[in-house]
């Protein structure tokens, strides 16, 4: 499924992030900045588009991580994923919504950073179920209400991401920062 064969409603879309190297320490051997070797937005957003599964790193009320993956999907400039509230993420979620989101691979690194909100408008909640089932063939509202699935979907719009390849890390370690 491409970012464009998801059916979202209209939001307004974010302008395109800064893009610069991401601060490490001198002995990681980060290279100066060379447009042509760092990683693409572009890329970025089709990497999180195709992903099945996404790793959410959340904090636990005593300071605590909790790491768990998900299912989710990317469009109108947001990573979009479901669930329970009662759950250890959701409660996790209630009390601090910053997260921190990475794809599978650690070699093909996509990381997200920023607070997620939760969506209860059904008229924005009813696309992102058909986007859902669409991508997986089954939706957290299958079997229940709708109005009651509302308070679990939520939406990362990051405040930053960073993306590199392993193979070539020094060369392609990107930061891009968004503004808004």
């Amino acid at each position: 499924m491409s970012e464009d064969t998801v059916s979202a409603p209209p939001m307004t879309m974010r302008s395109s992030p800064i893009v610069e190297r991401p601060s490490f320490a001198a002995g990681y051997g980060i290279k100066p900045a060379d447009p042509d070797r760092m990683a693409a937005w572009e890329t970025v957003v089709a990497k999180l588009a195709r992903a099945r599964n996404y790793w959410v790193a959340t904090t636990r009320p005593d300071g605590h991580p909790h790491v768990a993956p998900v299912w989710g999907f990317w469009t109108a400039d947001a990573l979009h994923f479901g669930t329970d509230p009662t759950s250890r993420k959701g409660r996790n979620l209630t009390v601090c919504p910053d997260v921190a989101v990475h794809l599978e691979s650690g070699d093909d690194v996509v990381i997200l950073e920023g607070a997620v909100e939760t969506i209860d408008d059904p008229a924005v909640v009813r696309p992102i179920m058909a986007a859902y089932k669409e991508k997986y063939a089954m939706s957290p509202a299958d079997g229940e209400s709708l109005d009651a699935q509302t308070a679990a979907i939520l939406r990362l719009r990051p405040r930053v991401a960073f993306a590199w390849l392993e193979s070539s890390f020094p060369d392609t370690a990107t930061r891009f920062r968004f503004q808004d």
